[in-house]
């Protein structure tokens, strides 16, 4: 395992509370994100998260909630950690870093792993901020990789 880490960072704004919420309910995180889930983020539980327009699936471990400070989970495949950060600018701005690390792989596929996981993460915390902000459904992991696209 390396110590490469994948960081994305947003300021939203809102209130940490509201920004922490939308990360652990997943009424609110299939507006910008995956599309279903098994349920809620809850300390030492597994969740199953699905994007439905690709047919993924990942199952999720929550292994540590610090409430409006951090949500610390285990997914993916091979797994690897994400950290989502919650820190409170004032009470109506919230800086959100999500840090991916423990990657397994090595050379070309650890970059190419790298690439997209900081792609992905920057685009849902572009969907977070435009859903929490603004009320609006950009769809930008479904329109990530539109199924006609020839490549």
């Amino acid at each position: 395992m390396n110590s490469i880490t994948v960081e994305a960072q947003m300021m939203i704004r809102k209130p940490v509370e509201e920004v922490f919420k939308a990360f652990i309910d997943p009424n609110i995180t299939t507006q910008f994100w995956f599309t279903k889930s098994s349920g809620p983020l809850k300390k030492g539980k597994t969740v199953t998260w699905e994007w439905e327009m690709y047919g993924a699936v990942a199952e999720v471990l929550t292994k540590d909630i610090v409430p409006n400070k951090l949500i610390a989970t285990q997914w993916g495949n091979p797994a690897t950690q994400v950290d989502y950060v919650f820190t409170e600018l004032t009470p109506q701005n919230t800086y959100v870093t999500i840090k991916n690390y423990g990657f397994t792989e090595t050379g070309e596929e650890l970059h190419k792993t790298l690439m997209n996981n900081t792609g992905g993460f920057t685009t849902v915390l572009d969907g977070l901020k435009a859903y929490l902000e603004h009320g609006i459904q950009l769809n930008l992991i479904a329109d990530k990789f539109p199924q006609n696209l020839k490549q």
